[in-house]
């Protein structure tokens, strides 16, 4: 596959990471698999041109951390149940520890 480095045109990325390998666009329809699988394992960029034009660039998807601090944050953002809806939790835990079995299955 032709690629060629974009930094090289004066493309690169800011933050030290890797420049995007420039292809065009007719290369990126014939190796959209092999591609994606770069982007995926290699975490690499593709600027993708047509006719010397950027017009699109392939990348991994941003990834999605929820941090404690994210959890604490919501949980004090929300609302407080209602003190009935609290007992009526509270009520369906202790209904369904319930012993289900009679303590002696014989008798009827």
């Amino acid at each position: 596959m032709e690629e060629r480095n974009a930094r090289s045109q004066g493309q690169g990325a800011a933050g030290g990471r890797p420049a995007a390998r420039v292809v065009t666009a007719t290369e990126a329809a014939k190796r959209f698999g092999a591609i994606i699988d770069r982007v995926r394992e290699d975490r690499a960029v593709y600027l993708v041109e047509r006719g010397g034009t950027p017009v699109a660039q392939i990348g991994p998807a941003p990834s999605r951390t929820f941090t404690v601090r994210d959890f604490v944050d919501l949980v004090e953002s929300t609302p407080r149940a209602s003190e009935e809806y609290l007992r009526a939790v509270e009520e369906g835990i202790a209904f369904s520890q319930q012993q289900q079995v009679p303590a002696d299955p014989w008798a009827s």
